[in-house]
């Protein structure tokens, strides 16, 4: 039987905490995965693009996901589709899930993750957090964000001021007028935007603040200026894909520009912010593991709890 898993079945299901947890161990044992993940992309006769992610593996799972996503910006919501969860046994269809929710849960957890380990230590919960962009992506970041630190404040911008403005009375912050005008008040500075263009440049920040840009995520994507990923602490998930189709393509700059892997960071083997002055940048693509990782998650909870709808395909 393969269990049917909607949006509203796996927001039952789905714990921040919980997924955390497995992002964070994820980001440890990914590269001893023996096969490694592809991110296919293409245009379409159509105003939008089909990608496909696949194999999601991890070392201690016995399964793997396949991802197929229709990504329309102008449509509401701007990306649908399907993630397969198979057995590495015999290759059942165990699940077919939502794309769009675990794409915004992993992709915006994994986003807290990394903001968590390069942004400067915190303790007192006195930094303000910027977010530029009020879209799904930027709400789970902050709620994950939330789960391992505190902010004093939360200010947020947005090309549409309605979103914005809810966005603000859902997280009790305020609204701001630009982009520029967030980094010039934020410690650490989210963007999660469709932009084309910079939205900010190296004299829009300073000194000792971190940005999250998960904009990045394709080719023609940009939201941060060459100059400011060049005098940046850059810490990717993937320096071959950051080069070939994210933050680094964008400003044509080689896998090498790229301090670090935040799976380098969890694992201890590089270094992260060193000097409290240190400008930090994580600009994630997403990575094939990271759908498994929630997929498996959601399986194992929905299973125990009788979530979903168990049908059988090949009945």
């Amino acid at each position: 039987m393969t269990r049917l898993l909607t949006r509203s079945d796996l927001l039952s299901v789905l714990e921040p905490e919980s997924c955390l947890e497995a992002l964070r161990e994820g980001f440890r044992r990914a590269g001893a995965a023996t096969v490694p993940g592809q991110r296919i992309r293409t245009g379409l006769p159509f105003p939008g693009t089909a990608t496909a992610l696949m194999p999601g593996l991890l070392p201690g799972v016995d399964a793997y996901t396949v991802k197929v996503n229709a990504k329309f910006p102008g449509a509401r919501p701007a990306l649908r589709g399907v993630i397969c969860l198979h057995s590495g046994r015999d290759g059942e269809l165990l699940a077919l899930l939502d794309s769009a929710t675990v794409t915004a849960w992993r992709t915006g957890l994994a986003a807290a993750l990394g903001t968590h380990v390069l942004a400067a230590p915190d303790p007192a919960g006195e930094a303000v957090l910027g977010v530029i962009g009020a879209g799904a992506q930027a709400e789970i970041t902050v709620r994950g964000l939330r789960a391992l630190r505190d902010f004093r404040e939360l200010v947020v911008h947005d090309t549409d001021p309605e979103r914005a403005a809810d966005f603000a009375r859902r997280h009790h912050g305020r609204v701001l007028g630009s982009a520029a005008g967030v980094a010039a008040v934020a410690d650490t500075v989210l963007l999660a935007t469709w932009s084309r263009t910079p939205l900010l440049s190296l004299a829009d920040t300073r000194p000792g603040q971190h940005l999250t840009t998960l904009g990045a995520d394709e080719p023609g994507k940009r939201e941060l200026a060459a100059e400011l990923l060049e005098s940046a602490l850059l810490v990717v998930d993937d320096r071959e894909l950051a080069a070939a189709t994210g933050a680094l393509a964008a400003v044509g700059l080689p896998p090498g520009a790229a301090h670090a892997t935040l799976g380098e960071l969890l694992a201890g083997t590089r270094p992260g912010r060193v000097a409290d002055t240190d400008r930090t940048v994580y600009a994630p693509v997403g990575l094939p593991w990271q759908d498994l990782a929630l997929a498996w998650d959601a399986h194992q909870r929905a299973e125990r709890l009788s979530v979903g709808t168990p049908v059988d395909l090949l009945g």
